[in-house]
């Protein structure tokens, strides 16, 4: 069975600390949501352009479906 939480980016509604950006984009990617939130950090403080990116990505990717438990269904 394939988990459709991997076949598209979806901001989390249940792993959030702001827009659920960083926890969607972990649950897409695999990863922890805490290492994508101190990269997001680091690109912040380093490049300069991460809260522009944070704002684009929390304009146009959708919340995931409200489900229980934030699990997609076929």
């Amino acid at each position: 069975m394939i988990n459709k939480a991997k076949e598209h980016l979806s901001r989390s509604s249940n792993n959030r600390m702001v827009a659920g950006v960083c926890g969607g984009l972990a649950r897409f990617l695999g990863w922890d949501p805490s290492l994508v939130r101190v990269l997001w950090v680091v690109l912040t403080l380093t490049a300069g352009f991460g809260i522009m990116l944070y704002l684009i990505f929390w304009l146009i990717v959708p919340l995931e479906d409200d489900d229980a438990n934030g699990q997609y269904h076929e």
